[in-house]
């Protein structure tokens, strides 16, 4: 029986029509964001300003919240486990990261954000690289690195006997010696951030790198603009009122950068609750030196401030940003809004 050339016409737009759809769906599949997540809020920001359109990012620790004393979700590995990219700050930060990288069977790429800086260590001891050798700013890595069995963000196959998430003692020295994570409380850090996250989105999403690039090379203008002013603005300050007392020790890197000196009421995390003593010295401390201003943080509680505060006569300055952006609407929504607060509040409490 003969067929009809409409029949035949229809089979072939019909077909057509399937491979429209098929190159279709291909292309959307293509131009999708990447997924991303980033450990905590100031990295989530960061990755948003770097990826723009092409990216679509997911933080585990939002805003207003303490990476010290997080504790991952069921939600947060299945995240992980839709992501392409995982941008951590390590530097021993994330200690809980591993074990949720493990639970998601996370796939895909981690980048170490601090990779590349100098880290600040305590006790007297010289500051070195992120990981304990020379890298150049950093670089991405495959899932297939080790990233947990010392709660490292960055794990080699080689051990690394300074690279502990706990206190040690140095060869012949029997003093502690502790890593400081809070590396992005300097901008000059911030830059080597940036331009590590800006490599390791191009890796998994080399069509848009020249996007990245750009994008990249636009935040880093604005964070040396910064710099720049926060130097002038605290350059411009009597060294002997650079004194601050601050909730827990999250700012030393600010410190070191722009010649504040912070008294910190608790340690490197805040889970940690000094002990009447160590309180007893920080009010004696703060009467001998005159500190002029106390300031509270967005993730810590204000009462050993405020204590401080009551029984020296020094003025709580306000709240600093320090391990975690605000919510939105407020000053600290974004990593430059944080940091310029942070500068703006610091230097009229210490021109009083």
């Amino acid at each position: 029986m003969k067929r009809s050339g409409l029949g035949r016409g229809l089979r072939m737009a019909l077909a057509a029509l399937v491979t429209t759809a098929g190159l279709g769906t291909a292309a959307a599949a293509l131009a999708a964001p990447v997924p991303v997540v980033a450990s905590f809020s100031i990295l989530g920001d960061m990755v948003r300003e770097v990826g723009g359109e092409n990216v679509s990012v997911t933080t585990l620790v939002g805003p207003d919240g303490d990476a010290h004393t997080y504790e991952p979700t069921p939600a947060n590995a299945r995240e992980l486990a839709r992501a392409r990219l995982l941008v951590v700050n390590g530097i021993d930060f994330e200690t809980w990261l591993p074990r949720l990288t493990q639970a998601a069977g996370f796939k895909g790429t981690t980048v170490v954000a601090a990779d590349g800086v100098k880290v600040r260590r305590f006790a007297g001891e010289e500051g070195h690289d992120a990981h304990g050798h020379d890298h150049d700013d950093g670089h991405a890595h495959g899932a297939g690195h080790d990233h947990g069995d010392h709660d490292h963000d960055h794990d080699h196959d080689h051990d690394h006997d300074h690279d502990h998430d706990h206190d040690h003692d140095e060869a012949g020295g029997g003093h502690h010696h502790v890593m400081d994570p809070h590396a992005w409380q300097d901008l000059r850090n911030a830059v080597i951030y940036v331009r590590n996250i800006a490599r390791a989105l191009a890796a998994v999403d080399p069509a848009n790198a020249q996007a990245y690039g750009k994008r990249a090379d636009a935040y880093v203008a604005r964070l040396e603009a910064l710099d720049a002013r926060a130097r002038a603005t605290f350059g411009a300050i009597d060294p002997a009122r650079r004194k601050v007392v601050s909730s827990h020790d999250a700012f030393g890197y600010f410190g070191d950068a722009y010649g504040v000196t912070f008294i910190p009421v608790e340690g490197l995390s805040t889970q940690g609750e000094p002990s009447a003593a160590e309180v007893a010295r920080i009010i004696a401390q703060v009467r001998r030196e005159k500190v002029p201003a106390l300031f509270v943080e967005n993730i810590s509680s204000p009462r050993l401030v405020e204590q401080i505060a009551r029984e020296t006569g020094a003025k709580v300055g306000g709240t600093l940003y320090s391990d975690a952006l605000s919510r939105p609407g407020q000053p600290g929504a974004t990593y430059l809004g944080m940091f310029e607060w942070n500068v703006e509040q610091l230097a009229a409490a210490l021109r009083r």
